[in-house]
């Protein structure tokens, strides 16, 4: 089980489960984002790299608010400020690892892949590598599977690792980036702002890789 958003971790995330010798379910979320073009990113993701299937399923964490990434309202900040930004989604990985786990133990898998990362990332508390161990501790007392003698494991490949080293695996794995979008405001036609946090972080990281930039900026 791979959760696939349509961005550049999640897509190297796929590559290193299809590695690691798994044959891939994605799982990816209409959990009421702005940049919903993510979305065709990530069919585009799961089909470029043979995902044996793809589910998006309708997650409404929108309707609760309080992020630039599900209201309008609020602005997506274009200049990298202190603490958690507004660009945090309350409960999003948790909620998306819930779903993730109830989706493995229907199809009899026992791993999960999420593309987090603690070290070129916005500060989101839920992409540590404490919230990974807790989740997968919880995984394991709370299924089906887990008591009858098949552990369930949370896979976080990219946790520590730059943004320049996550792109250069996945280059070395096949990965196609110009298919992706990590951009938080993209138009339309899925080309990105160039301004936003998860941009900048992006446009780093093909810089300190030396590997063509291949996004398509606005």
């Amino acid at each position: 089980m791979v959760l696939v958003s349509g961005g550049l971790d999640s897509a190297t995330t796929l590559a290193i489960a299809h590695a690691d010798g798994f044959l891939c379910h994605a799982l990816s979320f209409d959990y009421g984002q702005r940049h919903r073009v993510e979305l065709e990113a990530a069919r585009r993701v799961a089909a470029a790299q043979g995902a044996a299937a793809h589910r998006i399923l309708p997650m409404p964490l929108g309707e609760l608010g309080h992020s630039a990434l599900t209201d309008p309202t609020i602005a997506v900040p274009e200049q990298p400020g202190e603490g958690i930004p507004v660009t945090y989604v309350p409960a999003r990985n948790t909620v998306f690892l819930a779903c993730a786990l109830g989706y493995a133990e229907v199809i009899g898998a026992c791993d999960i892949y999420i593309g987090v990362n603690a070290v070129d990332y916005s500060g989101y508390p839920d992409c540590r590598p404490e919230f990974i161990a807790a989740f997968e501790k919880v995984a394991n007392l709370a299924t089906k599977a887990a008591v009858e003698g098949r552990p369930m494991r949370v896979r976080a490949p990219l946790i520590d690792w730059s943004k320049a080293d996550i792109i250069r695996r996945g280059v070395a794995l096949g990965v196609d980036y110009s298919i992706t979008v990590s951009c938080y405001q993209p138009d339309e036609l899925g080309r990105a702002c160039g301004r936003c946090d998860s941009c900048r972080l992006r446009r780093a990281g093909f810089e300190h890789a030396g590997i063509a930039d291949p996004t398509r900026y606005r």
